[in-house]
């Protein structure tokens, strides 16, 4: 936990702030925090700052809000539904890395099973969006949707504004494009991929197929890797 993220209902005056729970457990027994010591903090969707630790019983910070959180990623991204064990690090990393949004959808390959996962709930998807931010010293959360029908997605829900609009497909013979200064809208497939309808809809809504590579790529590496080369 490299930030203390911090919640309306912590605050017990206008600047200072009393923690309980998991975060408690964390700045006592890995930060060791003595009266005196400086977290990094930070109000969810909100500021960056510092808390100086008043007391241990109960813990209290006093804490100083003044730098705004990192910028994020001029990306939309859209994954069709991973396995339920590699989603939490999927939208962890996710959300470390700044993406705002993250569409989750479905697909020809994509197991009717996984959208039945407890994973997939709005308090999960939260709980590993906070420990993605809390990584990554951010505060701001991303908007993460669901999307059962992929068609009604693609000609209906997509999101709209001006983007670069593509696909990663392995066959594509061209390669995704490195150090983007636009806003980009990325598809990452299923396992195996999409199926030959779905890069037609997709083509029809303007998205460019582009390759990473020969080497199939897990969904949670493929995302790195895409991230890394456009930004």
């Amino acid at each position: 936990m490299n930030l203390i993220l911090l919640f309306p209902d912590d605050f017990v005056s206008e600047n200072r702030v009393r923690l309980t729970g998991r975060r408690l457990e964390h700045v006592m027994n890995v930060h060791r925090a003595a009266a005196g010591d400086v977290l990094t903090v930070g109000v969810v969707d909100g500021q960056l700052g510092r808390g100086v630790v008043l007391s241990l019983d109960p813990l209290e910070l006093e804490v100083t809000l003044d730098r705004h959180p990192p910028p994020a990623l001029p990306l939309t991204l859209v994954v069709a539904l991973p396995r339920p064990k590699v989603l939490n690090r999927i939208v962890a990393a996710t959300a470390s890395m700044g993406v705002r949004r993250l569409c989750l959808i479905n697909a020809w390959r994509v197991e009717k099973s996984y959208w039945s996962s407890p994973r997939l709930s709005p308090d999960n998807l939260r709980a590993q969006s906070i420990l993605g931010i809390e990584q990554s010293r951010d505060t701001i959360l991303p908007d993460i949707t669901t999307h059962r029908f992929f068609r009604k997605f693609v000609e209906e829900e997509l999101p709209p504004g001006d983007s670069r609009r593509l696909v990663a497909h392995p066959a594509a013979t061209e390669p995704l494009p490195r150090n983007v200064s636009e806003h980009v809208t990325l598809v990452i497939g299923p396992e195996g991929g999409f199926i030959e309808a779905e890069l037609a809809s997709l083509d029809r809504a303007g998205f460019a197929a582009v390759t990473l590579g020969e080497r199939i790529l897990r969904t949670e590496t493929a995302i790195a890797a895409a991230v890394g080369r456009m930004f």
